[in-house]
Formats: structure tokens, C-alpha cells, sequence
């Protein structure tokens, strides 16, 4: 979803050494009787704070590193006591010894029969032949993304939210998801600029690059030339929060409390968490040897105050990063309930291991229902099937950037800021909205972006409170402008109003370059050879559509009346009108309200859909639909967030990520056996894992937001 810095490679853990967690030789050397480990809890909560967490664990003043010799025969002989403890851990009864393994950081080894099934690093699966203008890897050509997201995604800032009333929960928790299983190569391919025309008529802001950067997605080795090309996944396909972890021993080293030597032999079972939230780049001195994260927006300039997490992503919004430090702190909440006589690597692996189950529990038990996905009965762990994230799913399935609310809104009690505080974040650009005793911010997601400074300044509770109060986008054709025009940017030197260029709605004379995470959608799938739209739901066993009417169930013929002018009608700006706004009730908004910005989940235009897809295509061209803009444009299953075909993709992908997972919550034993001796049980919403961790109080299900 982003561009960035490398991917890091270095070589993972193998599973043998991931037994319960990495053997901690100099830690068990050194742990003295009596010493209590550092508790998340142990310190008062700042009054001073609007968040819930002291530090929770930070790190440690450098230690003088013992001679070389001396550090290997502590590390060898810590590596037979941390095995011989876990050993006698994951034990099972019974008379039985053989013991619990648990997941590798890259995935491999999860499938006994197929170690590399969902392995990082390798090519993503694909379920349709792949769809090359030369059947190797050239792309097929269409109209240009950005004409087509001008007329379909264009959402004019009016905005349209979910009909079923899930929360901004849906959207966050959905990248996090992505953000744990899947991430294609991001080192620049091939160069694919996007076209952009200054002069179409439905243009309404100003790229001083004449075109939208793009580059294709580097083939994976061997293919691209006399077999089709394919494209890697650089993250495991499991869903383990990877997203917290990482997938390699050098990043998870830096990560975690203790020295950086080149072993985890020495290092805490706690991740580093000074004051309570992610460590930037710079927490250990030089920031040029922090494991690499994604930049974008202000940290793009300033890398040294990026946040280091698992992925490489976890920058890119306020809101996720919010969910990273979430989890981290949840890590280190459950390694402050484990008895101190264990050693720091079995009290690392039990936090992992419980941990990863939370986040497939939320998964299954809260987020998929709440979208309307639900799934066959689980019948345990299935070794023939491949978990693996198909490309498809990936490229097209996945990308529900229209669910991206345009804010975020946190509110709180008046007493919570100070007046400087309030003053600072009206000067910064975010909004402040005082009624009764309560006081709402408003931060436009184009502040959010790579500004993980920003989180701090709101708090980690009334964030992650927030995005419970107020409802996603609906998941349809229409995106935001900070997402489909102004990706990633801060306003350009000069802006006459800094502070007025996202909110309520994206200025386009603050920018003066284009960035249409939209158009790279559509871009992105020709790039990666993907099906077009009937072909994709031929693959996944639906019919296909025989007309761009059948596709939207509306009139594909431009209305006689309305439409006037010179040209084209697809070309005029009139066809993008809104008519008419309805709420909930199917009450009508008027436009331009305090209503119409915070209650339409229907929004109907002065052209149909169909007929702008008629237009763009051509007429009996509906088999040359791309399938990003085709899924998109289906009208939802009712019940659910999603049309016919992405539907298809949801449940076909998420099935395999249950059934082919040999750890899932409920095919691995040692959870159970962790919560009958420790007390840590895995089954926590996220109201619960949220209200461990914060001092917000959520309602129990935060995926819906309360009723309007």
C-alpha cells in the first residue's frame, strides 16, 4: 500500500530455536533470586497525560558487553536451560513428552508437509491465470487510472458511511490485518507513470510532475521472461502479529529490551516502550541503525522520529500506529503476569504466542462478523491447504481504501488537555470542537499521515476510544481525496491556510502534486497481471456479469435533460452531482449540513454508475472491466459490507488462513495450557484488550459505532 525504504533482509529464527521464544543465555545468567520483572502497571498514570500507560518498559542504560568467549559459553549453556524449561513447559500430560513447537518469525516450517507454504519471501498464489498483454508480463492497456478514478472514485467530499454502522475499527483493524500477512516487494520495478491531463474537464487539482509516479513491482527471480510473471511477498502469511514482531532476529533484537550484540541470547522478554509508546528510530543513539521503516509526510524529512515496529508500515497513520503501540503494550502487560522464576525467553514466547492468538481471536470472533463475513464451522487444522495470500486477493480483494474515514475524532472530557495543549493542536491543524464539558478533536487524515508524534500529543486511549465513535466510509467506488489525490503530502510551501487544507475537505490549491492511491489501484492490478473483472469472478465461482446494468442493477443510458455542453457527457462535471442524500431511515439530508457530513449512507448522482462505466469501457466492452473498478462498483450482499465478488474473495481468503494454519487459537494446545497455569487466557475482545492497556472505557463490541 505504501512506498518506502528496503525491505530488511536478514536471516530469520529457525523454528527449532522459536520453541516457546528465543533461549535468553545472558539474562538467565545474570537474573539474580527476588528480582521482580518490570511491570507495565508498576508506575501511577501520568495526571499530566491524556493516555493510559506509564513507560511501560524502557530501555535499559548500556551494558559493558563480556568478552567474546565469555558470551558464547554463556550463550551455549543458556540455550540448554532455556530448551530444557520450555521443554518441561509445553509438556503435555499423560505420560506424553512430546512438546507444543510454536511459529517461526517468517512462517516457515508452519506446514510440516510444506515448510514453505506462507514463508515471507515467496511469491504470492494465484487463483486466475494471470492476465499479460503478452501472457509473460507485459500490461494490459486501458483507460488511463487516473481518467477512470476522476469519474468513478471521485467522491467530490461528500461523505457516504457504512449502512450497517461499523466504526473506523473496521477500516484500522483491517490494515493492521494487511499489515501482518502481506506486503509486496516495495524496491522500485520498472517505471509506469500514471498519465495525468492538466486539462480534463473533471480535474480539479494541479500535479507540477505532469504524471503520477508509479513503478512496477519487481518480478519474483525466474519468472517475467519465459514463464509468467510473478511478485513477492515479503511478509508471512500467517496471522501471528507479525505486525509487532517482525519476521527477522535482528529487527526483533532491536525491539526488545536489552542490548543490540547480534544474539537475543541477552535480551528481556519486554519490547522497549519508553513512556508508554513505540521507540523511535533514534532511541538507541544512532538512527541510521534502526531497522528500516517506511517514510511518508513530515517523518519523510525527519526519519529519526519515525516509530519502530514489527512492520515496516507502522508509520503511515495515527491509527494504526495507535493499534501497534496497543499490542505492544498488551505484550508487555502479559510478561508482567508471568512468574518471575521463568526465563525471559519462555516469558517472551508465552506473550508472542498469546498475543498472535488475540489478534485471530478479534479476527474471527469480532472483525469479520461485524463486515457480515462469516465462515463454514471450523473442523481443526487442514494440512492440504495452502494459507498463503494469493495475489488476487492482494492485489484486488484487499484494497478497501474507500472504507478510509476522512478523521479521526477523538472525545474526551474538557479537563483532559490543557489550554496550551488545545492551542497547539488548533496551530497544528487539527481542529477543536468544544461543547458542554466535552471537547472533540478533529485531525484530518492528511495531518495523520507519517506523524506518529501526533498520537502522543492526543493520547493513546481517546485515540483507540475514538475510532469507535464514529463510522467508517461505506466500501463502494468512492474514495477520499486524501487518499485519491493528495496521498502521503503535506501542504506545499506558501499555502495561504496550512491549518485548512484537509478539513472538512481536501484544498486542492495546498497541493501541487497528485498522489491517487485510487488510480494506483487500478494501475497496480494490470501491473500484476490480474484477471479483468468477469474473468475474476469466473475464478472464484460466480457467473459473469453480461452488462455494465447487470454489474451496478441500475441503467447504463445517460439521462436526456441533464446533461448539456459540448463533448462528451462522461466529460462533463455535471454528471457527478449529487442529487439526492439519505440517511439510515432513509430520510432525506439536505446538502451542505452538519447532516450531511455525518449521516448519508446513500448518495445518489445525476449519471448512474453503470453508465459512467459504459462510457469509460465502451459499449460491449464489459469483459475489458478491470476487476479492482468492477468489485468496487457491485452493489452490497445485504448484511454485509461488500459486493458479490469481494465477498467471494474475503471468504475464500480468510478460510485458508484458518484451516491452513497449524497454530491457530483453536488447534494449539499450549494456550490452553498457558491459561489453566498462568492465568492468560487469549480470549479478550478488543474492548477488553483495549481497557487492560488504557484508561479508555469502549463499549463492548467497538467495531459498531453507537447509533446516530
Amino acid at each position: 500500500m505504501t512506498s518506502g525504504s528496503p525491505v530488511e533482509v536478514a536471516e530469520p529464527i529457525s523454528p527449532e530455536l522459536v520453541l516457546v521464544a528465543p533461549p535468553e543465555a545472558a539474562r538467565i545468567a545474570r537474573e539474580r533470586l527476588g528480582d521482580e520483572p518490570r511491570s507495565v502497571l508498576s508506575e501511577p498514570i501520568s495526571a499530566a497525560r491524556p493516555d493510559a500507560l506509564p513507560p511501560a518498559s524502557p530501555s535499559p542504560p548500556a551494558r559493558r558487553a563480556p568478552r567474546r568467549w565469555l558470551r558464547v559459553v554463556i550463550a551455549a549453556a543458556a540455550l540448554v536451560l532455556g530448551a530444557l524449561a520450555a521443554l518441561l513447559f509445553l509438556a503435555r500430560g499423560g505420560g506424553e513428552s512430546a512438546p507444543a513447537a510454536a511459529r517461526s518469525l517468517d512462517g516457515a516450517g508452519n506446514n510440516l508437509d510444506h515448510p514453505d507454504w506462507g514463508e515471507m519471501g515467496k511469491p504470492y498464489v494465484r487463483v486466475a491465470k494471470p492476465n499479460y498483454a503478452d501472457r509473460i508480463g507485459r500490461m494490459v492497456s486501458g483507460p488511463s487510472p487516473r481518467y477512470i478514478s476522476n469519474r468513478i472514485f471521485n467522491d467530490l467530499g461528500q461523505n457516504v458511511l457504512s449502512e450497517r454502522n461499523v466504526s473506523q475499527w473496521g477500516w484500522v483493524w483491517g490494515q493492521f490485518l494487511d499489515h501482518t500477512f502481506g506486503l509486496r516487494n516495495e524496491r522500485p520495478g520498472e517505471s509506469a507513470p500514471i498519465p495525468f491531463d492538466a486539462g480534463d474537464p473533471d480535474e480539479r487539482f494541479r500535479d507540477d510532475l505532469g504524471k503520477i509516479d508509479f513503478s512496477r513491482t519487481p518480478a519474483t527471480l525466474g519468472t517475467g521472461r519465459t514463464v509468467p510473471r510473478q511478485e513477492t511477498n515479503t511478509v508471512q502469511s500467517y496471522i501471528d502479529a507479525f505486525a509487532i514482531y517482525g519476521g527477522t532476529s535482528s529487527r526483533l533484537e532491536w525491539l526488545r529490551n536489552g542490548p543490540v550484540d547480534g544474539t537475543l541470547a541477552d535480551n528481556e522478554a519486554t519490547l522497549m516502550l519508553p513512556g508508554g509508546y513505540l521507540p523511535q528510530a533514534n532511541a538507541r543513539g544512532n538512527a541510521a541503525q534502526a531497522p528500516a521503516m517506511d517514510l511518508m509526510g513530515p517523518i519523510a524529512g525527519h526519519p529519526a522520529s519515525a516509530v519502530v515496529s514489527g512492520d515496516v508500515r507502522a508509520n503511515e497513520n495515527i491509527g494504526l500506529t495507535a493499534v501497534h503501540t496497543l499490542f505492544a503494550r498488551e505484550h508487555n502487560r502479559i510478561v508482567s503476569l508471568l512468574p518471575r522464576s521463568l526465563p525471559e525467553a519462555a516469558k517472551f514466547g508465552i506473550a508472542r504466542r498469546v498475543v498472535g492468538a488475540e489478534q485471530q481471536y478479534i479476527t474471527y470472533q469480532e472483525f469479520l462478523p461485524a463486515l457480515g463475513i462469516h465462515l463454514p464451522p471450523y473442523r481443526g487444522y487442514d494440512p492440504t491447504v495452502d494459507p498463503s495470500i494469493s495475489n488476487e486477493f492482494a492485489t484486488v480483494g484487499y484494497r478497501v481504501h474507500s472504507m478510509v474515514h476522512g478523521e479521526f475524532e477523538p472525545e474526551v472530557p474538557a479537563s483532559t488537555y490543557t489550554r496550551r495543549q488545545l492551542d497547539a493542536f488548533g496551530a497544528g491543524g487539527v481542529a477543536v470542537e468544544r461543547e458542554g464539558g466535552k471537547v472533540k478533536l478533529v485531525a484530518p487524515l492528511g495531518l495523520a499521515y507519517g506523524n506518529p508524534s501526533l498520537l502522543q500529543s492526543i493520547g493513546l486511549g481517546p485515540l483507540l476510544e475514538g475510532l469507535g465513535d464514529e463510522r467508517q466510509y461505506r466500501n463502494d467506488e468512492q474514495i477520499d481525496d486524501s487518499m485519491r489525490s493528495v496521498l502521503f503530502q503535506i501542504p506545499k510551501p506558501g499555502a495561504r491556510d496550512p491549518t485548512s487544507c484537509g478539513t472538512p475537505i481536501v484544498r486542492p490549491g495546498c497541493f501541487s502534486v497528485v498522489q491517487d492511491l485510487g488510480a494506483i489501484d487500478v494501475q497496480r492490478g494490470r501491473d500484476h497481471g490480474m484477471p479483468y473483472y468477469n474473468q475474476m469472478r469466473i475464478a472464484y465461482g460466480l457467473k459473469p456479469k453480461p452488462s455494465y446494468a447487470a454489474i451496478t442493477g441500475e441503467t447504463a443510458r445517460f439521462p436526456r435533460r441533464v446533461l448539456f455542453g459540448v463533448g462528451r457527457p462522461i466529460d462533463n462535471p455535471a454528471s457527478l452531482e449529487f442529487t439526492r442524500l439519505l440517511d439510515a431511515d432513509g430520510d432525506v439530508v439536505p446538502p451542505h449540513t452538519d447532516e450531511a457530513a455525518e449521516d448519508v449512507v446513500s448518495a445518489e448522482r445525476r449519471t448512474s454508475l453503470a453508465s459512467r462505466l459504459r462510457a469509460i469501457y465502451g459499449p460491449g466492452n464489459v469483459n475489458k472491466v478491470d476487476a479492482f473498478v468492477g468489485m468496487l462498483s457491485e452493489p452490497h450482499v445485504p448484511g454485509t459490507e461488500f459486493g458479490e465478488l469481494q465477498l467471494a474473495m474475503w471468504q475464500r481468503q480468510f478460510e485458508a488462513l484458518r484451516d491452513g494454519d497449524r497454530f491457530f487459537y483453536l488447534n494449539d494446545p499450549a494456550l490452553d495450557r498457558i491459561r489453566d497455569r498462568y492465568g492468560t487466557d487469549y480470549r479478550q475482545t478488543l474492548a477488553h484488550v483495549i481497557e487492560l492497556n488504557t484508561n479508555a472505557t469502549v463499549r463492548s463490541n467497538p467495531f459498531f459505532a453507537p447509533a446516530s
